[in-house]
């Protein structure tokens, strides 16, 4: 299968969301992180007013303080008062802040609202999430990754070449990303490729391992972790024919702090310190590991409804019918190619990786 996450943040990233080093990304976020402020307000105690010259919105908390709202967070101080945000945005200024005002004082019940402040020179409000948000910050996630990668563009897990070929790393070609909402980081080694025999049609090819990793700390999205195998990266940053696919999602509740703690990173470290040997071990117990009644094992694991598609798929991809746990996985690859909806495709994936790990 493609896989495109990378190439969509290459393609709408600007120049400022663009980082050349992982260091300069742990720089980044730390500075960042020491001027912001968590609170929790009141939501009848937060108030819109228009900037002098009516060109904006400011927000303003108890304190009497006027904070400027980023894009994504004007949207959440918009959905508090149950305003839709792109029709405030054509309002005039004045209009705009008695609808919210009007929203969060009368609409609604009073509640707490977990604000993230930045002073930079500037007053920024970089969100307004609920009281019970588990911000994961960016910047012990960089510091993990500088531990165990380096500068991710000098070591053996590093921004991937082009064609598999090493190139200089730049603003131009880099993958990794961070801007005021999110950031998306991929790393590979190429370096060490993995040898897979019957890789396609009987002749065996050469994969490397490469992880994708993102998260918000303003509730644009969810922490996520995503490990893989691969043949390349284009220049367009396509990951071109990926397998083995399996993510680790955490929600930011109030437990997602120490569940990246004690759930991501170990599993992180296990995976960058891996061998090649025990990728290829496991991808070869599954080719070697034969079913006896197929069409139990596919609707135990995917659904009665998806026998026939995924034995269709195998059959129009390989030339032959299902025989093993590896056929499987490419049957799935094969299927999740035709379903549009990307968080459908992507949870098939996922359970197509997982039938490697019946063979280990």
């Amino acid at each position: 299968m493609e896989l495109m996450q990378a190439s969509r943040n290459w393609a709408s990233r600007p120049a400022d969301e663009r980082f050349t080093s992982l260091y300069d990304m742990r720089d980044h976020f730390g500075a960042q992180r020491q001027k912001s402020r968590e609170l929790q307000v009141a939501s009848r105690k937060i108030i819109a007013q228009p900037c002098i010259d009516n060109a904006g919105l400011e927000i303003v908390g108890p304190n009497g303080a006027a904070y400027n709202p980023t894009h994504f967070a004007f949207s959440q101080i918009a959905n508090l008062a149950e305003a839709p945000a792109g029709y405030l945005r054509t309002l005039p200024s004045p209009i705009a802040a008695d609808c919210i005002n009007y929203g969060l004082q009368y609409k609604r019940n009073i509640e707490d609202v977990g604000i993230l402040l930045y002073k930079n020179g500037e007053n920024v409000l970089r969100a307004a999430t609920g009281p019970r948000y588990g911000r994961i910050w960016n910047e012990p996630i960089l510091n993990t990754l500088c531990e165990r990668f380096g500068d991710g563009v000098s070591g053996d897990w590093k921004v991937p070449g082009e064609f598999g070929e090493a190139v200089p790393i730049t603003k131009a070609n880099t993958t990794l990303f961070a801007g005021d909402r999110d950031m998306f980081i991929f790393l590979a080694d190429e370096q060490h490729k993995i040898e897979v025999p019957n890789r396609r049609n009987g002749k065996s090819g050469l994969m490397s391992r490469g992880f994708f990793l993102w998260n918000s700390e303003v509730g644009s999205s969810t922490f996520g972790l995503a490990t893989f195998v691969f043949d390349y990266t284009c220049s367009n940053r396509i990951v071109w024919g990926a397998d083995n696919y399996k993510e680790i999602r955490l929600r930011h509740t109030a437990s997602a702090p120490d569940r990246w703690l004690e759930e991501v990173q170990p599993a992180l470290r296990l995976y960058a310190n891996s061998s090649a040997r025990s990728i290829t071990d496991g991808i070869a117990k599954a080719q070697a590991a034969r079913l006896d009644d197929l069409d139990a094992f596919l609707a135990g694991r995917f659904g009665k409804r998806m026998i026939d598609p995924l034995k269709m798929a195998h059959r129009v991809e390989e030339g032959r019918p299902i025989e093993t746990l590896w056929d499987v996985t490419v049957a799935v690859t094969a299927h999740a190619k035709s379903i549009t909806h990307q968080d459908e495709r992507v949870a098939l994936e996922r359970k197509g990786g997982d039938v490697l790990d019946l063979a280990a």
